[in-house]
């Protein structure tokens, strides 16, 4: 018999819990059946007789998504409060909110590190980012940090955050591969995110948790000093380069860009993801890396 969930350390429900996140699941089953098709008719009833509807059970995903959307004819159900979590130092330290403090403590920790050892240790230590205590893993960089080559992606995936290591899984693989077409490896380049931590679900990062995760990134970079930058993907390039384009207007084209106080050379071209969305764009992406080939050889 398998345990509830009273019955499990917080450790090892926290473990459960990312295992039904990575695996899909976004509801849980009730403990007891729900008619909802009765309690759909009860609440339209209650609502033309212009009184509060009975609400005896959790609602269901769809009236949620009604309730949040502001139409359809059913009143938002009114969920029961749930009972007060139970407080330990580890839970009392996951309320984490971006604002101007979070961002001035993140600049502080960056431009204190030294080195890029040290600026690992800082992000690890680092407690003022919401995304931190949603993710698994904080994914810092890989490879050689004096190639003087960054090659820059969005934010960690599912397989990053679960190894701990920068384009790992499929996306990483694709990467190797694009990389050996023009003579490099992970082992050669520097790789790392503008993110460090994966969002809830792979969203995309607020304004807010960019602003504070952006100061860590601006020092890996004034640490690394490289000298061409390999942006992957939308957010990257639009980020550097300045743009609101999307990455088919933005990529295959040099541009000289000030980074954390540098003069770098960068080159937007897609993200492994979209090439494995959309397999035709391989092409377009085989000519940035030409591209990126005969610059960072001189020919």
């Amino acid at each position: 018999m398998s345990p509830t969930a009273s019955e499990l350390d917080p450790a090892e429900l926290a473990a459960l819990l990312h295992f039904y996140a990575d695996s899909g699941v976004d509801w849980l089953v009730e403990d007891e059946p729900v008619d909802r098709f009765a309690q759909f008719a009860e609440q339209k009833a209650a609502k033309a007789q212009g009184r509060a509807a009975p609400n005896t059970s959790s609602p269901s995903p769809q009236d949620e998504r009604e309730a949040y959307a502001g139409g359809g004819d059913t009143p938002q159900p009114q969920r029961p409060a749930p009972p007060a979590p139970r407080l330990t130092p580890s839970s009392m330290q996951q309320v984490a909110i971006p604002d101007g403090g979070a961002v001035n403590a993140a600049r502080l920790a960056a431009d204190g590190a030294g080195t890029l050892s040290e600026l690992k240790t800082a992000l690890e230590t680092f407690g003022g980012c919401n995304l931190k205590h949603g993710a698994r893993s904080t994914v810092f960089m890989a490879g050689d940090p004096q190639s003087r080559i960054m090659v820059i992606g969005p934010m960690p995936n599912a397989e990053d955050d679960r190894d701990g290591t920068p384009f790992s899984g499929r996306q990483g693989q694709l990467l190797d591969r694009m990389l050996s077409a023009i003579g490099l490896s992970r082992e050669t380049v520097l790789l790392t995110n503008i993110i460090p931590w994966r969002p809830p679900g792979s969203r995309m990062p607020s304004d807010a948790e960019l602003e504070i995760c952006r100061p860590f990134l601006d020092r890996q970079i004034a640490l690394a000093e490289p000298r061409h930058l390999l942006l992957l993907g939308n957010f990257p390039a639009r980020l550097f380069l300045g743009d609101t384009g999307t990455i088919h207007s933005m990529r295959g084209e040099w541009r000289e860009v000030t980074a954390a106080g540098l003069a770098v050379s960068a080159l937007a071209t897609l993200h492994p993801q979209d090439l494995l969305a959309a397999p035709a764009n391989k092409a377009l992406a085989w000519q940035d890396m030409l591209l990126f080939k005969s610059r960072i050889s001189g020919t």
